[in-house]
């Protein structure tokens, strides 16, 4: 099968297409033959060996897929081969077959297509798990999503919206805060072009927010942790400025406010009923017409590099896919 490979650690250009011997399940595993995979930000992060793990080299990068279930493993549950399901890699899904973890498998429905729940997976499950199970967010309250136009900050803009939120969207451009607003958003704020700590307090009345949901960190994050409303709640969903940022902890002390961490991944291995619970609801929404990911372009396996590239340099808009068949 063909597979795109980091052999040494490093940038995306130096990824290379190959053909390697196919995956053999384990006894809990599941043979998928990828049809579709999401690009993340992860992605950029693990081909430098900069990410919360590393797998051994060479490996192919792809935290997340969609396709047809080739075989199953002894213990591998009620899989069928031939099954339409979504799956949860790390890595490895920028490849034509990939052996997943059983309790990292869902079937997916009918109605959807693979390049929409190869989208779906790590940006909706992030996003849910952060706005129901980390920030308990309830109807009525304003929720801020910086990075609002990204992979990510859309599904929050989304989910906010069918949680019952008011919804702040924040980005770094009109056009970017346009696909927020088609999306759902309430009020919007062009953080290049204004400040991020009034425009909250003018949009809030001087109240702040209920929950910041924050993928960027960086300079944002210190501009948005003053925009906390009292018993506010801010959730730590990644870097994507690059920059980790200091929390002067006399703010949460001041605002009564919970600084929040979210790590959709580890939740997932660890609860996984509860993770289904939620994409049980994601599919219902998505059914209802209340989510769509947008899919803003899609990347042949060969130019997976390129595609991961797009995303480390912030460019993209909603998510990338690349199709594998």
């Amino acid at each position: 099968m063909k597979a795109v490979l980091c052999k040494t650690l490093g940038p995306a250009c130096d990824l290379v297409l190959a053909d390697v011997a196919s995956p053999q399940p384990k006894i809990n595993e599941v043979l998928l033959d990828v049809h579709a995979a999401g690009v993340n930000f992860p992605d950029t992060l693990i081909i430098e060996g900069k990410y919360q793990f590393q797998p051994p080299l060479p490996f192919s990068p792809g935290g997340e897929a969609a396709g047809v279930v080739a075989a199953v493993g002894a213990k591998a549950g009620a899989f069928e081969v031939g099954q339409r399901v979504m799956a949860l890699t790390g890595w490895g899904a920028f490849a034509e077959q990939v052996a997943v973890p059983c309790y990292n498998v869902l079937p997916i429905p009918d109605s959807m297509d693979f390049t929409t729940a190869a989208a779906l997976g790590m940006t909706y499950g992030t996003s849910l798990h952060a706005l129901r199970q980390r920030a308990n967010l309830q109807p009525g309250e304003t929720l801020l999503v910086l990075g609002a136009s990204g992979g990510v900050g859309l599904a929050a803009v989304e989910i906010g919206k069918a949680m019952g939120a008011k919804v702040i969207a924040a980005a770094s451009s009109a056009d970017k805060l346009a696909v927020a607003k088609a999306v759902g958003a309430d009020e919007l704020i062009d953080y290049s072009t204004s400040s991020l700590k009034d425009e909250i307090k003018r949009l809030t009345g001087g109240q702040g927010v209920d929950v910041i949901y924050d993928p960027v960190g960086g300079e944002l994050f210190d501009q948005a942790v003053r925009g906390l409303a009292w018993n506010g709640r801010l959730l730590v969903v990644g870097f994507a400025s690059g920059v980790i940022p200091q929390l002067p902890v006399n703010l949460a002390l001041l605002k009564g406010a919970a600084v929040v961490g979210v790590f959709w991944g580890a939740f997932a291995q660890r609860q996984p009923q509860d993770n289904a619970a939620n994409f049980r609801q994601l599919f219902a929404w998505h059914a209802e017409g209340k989510i769509k990911p947008l899919v803003s372009k899609t990347y042949p396996l060969a130019e997976a590099g390129g595609a991961i590239e797009q995303l480390a340099q912030r460019k993209a808009v909603g998510k990338l896919v690349v199709q594998t068949r």
